[in-house]
């Protein structure tokens, strides 16, 4: 295990249209950090994982339904996804050349390879922000994971996203019923509170410990209609 004395290695750094984005080896894990942000690491993904089965559970058994998942990550969603046979299609949606380029033929394959070949799952390089604005596909579940919350976003353009506008959008892509799943490092009463007055019911917040730290949560919501 690393210590605080630990100097991560630097596997590869890279500058995309969004800043840089690194990744690191410290110790047995692996890390991403983008424009100097920790996202997320290798040490634990019980709550990532949560993410996509709190999505399901709130499906009530659904037949085969359509999952969105928004940011690759280091891969545990689209994983845990992919290894349930009750998932349709699984689309992922990734604006990061570079991660899926770790996952596709670098240090993160071993943790997705299986789940980048299963025929369900399909990889989108694209802002997520931008695809649900845009995209004409709709969806059961939307299992989003690209900031470290509503309160805490990644880049600034990111922050629409959890406003009524970026929420509306969100509702547009999901059918009928269909559940709103967002991973945060900390509860946010205000992104309830905004997701009720964009017309999503049964909003709830459930939290997940993990090994280091305070709990994170799945904000979770039903579409309107």
């Amino acid at each position: 295990m690393p210590t605080p004395y630990d100097i991560p290695d630097v596997l590869d750094r890279r500058e995309g249209p969004h800043g840089e984005v690194v990744l690191r080896r410290h110790g047995d894990r692996l890390e991403i950090i983008a424009n100097g942000c920790f996202l997320m690491d290798t040490s634990d993904g019980r709550s990532e994982r949560r993410l996509v089965d709190a999505a399901l559970e709130a499906l009530a058994g659904r037949d085969h339904p359509d999952v969105l998942i928004g940011g690759l990550g280091v891969g545990f969603s689209l994983a845990h996804a992919a290894a349930d046979p009750r998932w349709g299609g699984i689309t992922v949606v990734e604006r990061e050349h570079a991660i899926v380029e770790w996952h596709r033929d670098g240090p993160l394959a071993a943790l997705s390879a299986r789940a980048l070949s299963d025929p369900r799952t399909k990889i989108v390089e694209a802002d997520l922000v931008a695809h649900v604005n845009e995209t004409s596909d709709t969806y059961d579940a939307l299992c989003l994971d690209i900031d470290n919350g509503p309160d805490w976003t990644v880049t600034d353009g990111n922050g629409s996203l959890y406003r009524e506008t970026g929420l509306a959008s969100c509702a547009r892509v999901l059918k009928p019923g269909g559940v709103l799943a967002v991973w945060s490092a900390q509860p946010s009463p205000e992104f309830e509170e905004t997701l009720r007055n964009a017309g999503f019911q049964r909003v709830r917040t459930e939290e997940i410990p993990v090994a280091r730290g305070v709990p994170d949560v799945v904000h979770l919501a039903i579409s309107p209609g």
